[in-house]
């Protein structure tokens, strides 16, 4: 089936990409007392039927009697009376996605879900990071630049092995999110481990994190630095005024900058792949059921004919793979770095009557040539070897901004040339 593009589902869901967003608001667990009266008195009875239907409905070998039998041995015989029926409740249905063993399949309480689109909007407070799971170890997917756990020095894989003193073996990636956060001005303290090294701890004070998520600046000789952060609500509207000020540069050369970048929407990653791609397939997604839908490019191309190196690093993930990967299969630009985090699944938001969420995996997704980004990850075409930034000893000033030798914009200004020549 052919679509030019996917618009935000809020009915049935929303289409999301991107790796679990820790900049601070996070996704509480347990349940809010907003959301308490919709299980009161009687409401057993409710629950009971809902079972009894499905258990005749679905084919399976599961028998919901052993569930309700549970609950009732609970709230008969459990040493503290009354059992809070509410947390037993949302306890039961995160039980049940936990089970899914997938890190991008949540249960979103009302409150919770709520958080959610404010970490989507662009605006938060916390530590401005995104963290996610290399196998069953914590890690930090990538540190936003400027913020304050790229002051305090984190980088992309270092794994997080304590969340100020507790262990995060077995943690989810909601109960990290939910230790991390905090009120802005306080502390978390973090305690890592680089490159199997010594563990040691990173003490970062929360902030306000507002990130405009694209950005740009002439480099001289008609060369354009173009920093893409992360696709949010706001990133089609706002890279499509930048497009329209750097084609009035009328330049020679675009380094597309997606270090860092931990994706977003679907919908803003297609209209931005849609500024270099002039016709053809951005990516494709396949269903449990076998069923695919394909995504093209769509818009007025206006990077179609600029010469373009892409840099990208371990924390390009999701979104900015799709666009990374369309660029790469249809020769729009040469891509530089590392390669990239391998998230290639399709997450749909499934509103439900009480203001809670379902966050479901649904699609897998492959580049516009078939590549299997999930757990691969997209190669570069020119690979940097060893770090992408370099001391500068001759600064003394760690924050200078002059203090680290940026080797893989060095090496992205050099390809670029070439590429024009």
């Amino acid at each position: 089936m052919k679509k030019t593009s996917h618009s935000l589902r809020v009915r049935p869901g929303v289409i999301i990409l991107g790796i679990l967003i820790v900049f601070g608001l996070g996704f509480f667990i347990g349940v809010g007392s907003s959301i308490k009266s919709s299980i009161l008195e009687g409401d057993d009875v409710r629950i009971e039927r809902v079972v009894d239907l499905y258990s005749k409905t679905r084919s399976s070998e599961v028998s919901f009697d052993q569930f309700w039998d549970v609950w009732k041995k609970i709230t008969s015989n459990h040493v503290i009376q009354p059992a809070d029926e509410v947390a037993m409740f949302y306890g039961a249905i995160e039980g049940m996605v936990n089970s899914l063993d997938d890190p991008y399949s949540v249960y979103f309480p009302p409150v919770e879900f709520k958080d959610f689109f404010s970490d989507l909007s662009g605006e938060f407070t916390g530590i401005g990071a995104e963290i996610g799971f290399n196998e069953e170890q914590l890690i930090v997917v990538a540190p936003l630049e400027g913020f304050p756990a790229e002051q305090a020095g984190l980088r992309s894989r270092d794994s997080i092995i304590s969340i100020d003193g507790e262990s995060t073996f077995g943690i989810t990636i909601e109960q990290a999110v939910e230790h991390i956060r905090g009120t802005r001005g306080t502390t978390v303290i973090l305690t890592i481990v680089r490159d199997g090294g010594t563990p040691y701890d990173v003490e970062i004070v929360r902030d306000k994190i507002n990130i405009p998520t694209v950005d740009w600046e002439g480099k001289g000789n008609g060369i354009i630095y173009l920093r893409l952060s992360y696709f949010n609500e706001e990133t089609s509207r706002d890279f499509s005024k930048i497009v329209k000020e750097i084609v009035a540069e009328n330049p020679r050369g675009i380094v597309f900058d997606l270090r860092s970048n931990p994706g977003g929407f679907l919908n803003a990653s297609i209209d931005v792949a849609s500024e270099w791609i002039d016709d053809g397939d951005i990516l494709y997604e396949t269903y449990s059921d076998g069923n695919t839908d394909t995504h093209s490019t769509h818009g007025a191309h206006r990077f179609s004919s600029i010469p373009t190196v892409v840099l990208v690093d371990g924390g390009t993930a999701s979104g900015a793979e799709i666009v990374a990967g369309a660029l790469q299969d249809h020769e729009k630009a040469t891509i530089v770095g590392v390669k990239t985090f391998g998230k290639g699944t399709v997450q749909d938001v499934q509103p439900l009557s009480d203001g809670s969420a379902l966050k479901l995996t649904i699609a897998e997704w492959f580049t516009p040539n078939g590549q299997k980004i999930n757990g691969n990850g997209i190669v570069p075409d020119d690979i940097i070897e060893g770090d992408m930034f370099v001391r500068n000893e001759e600064i003394e000033n760690e924050l200078d901004e002059q203090a680290f030798r940026d080797i893989g914009l060095e090496r992205a200004l050099t390809l670029l040339e070439a590429r024009i020549n």
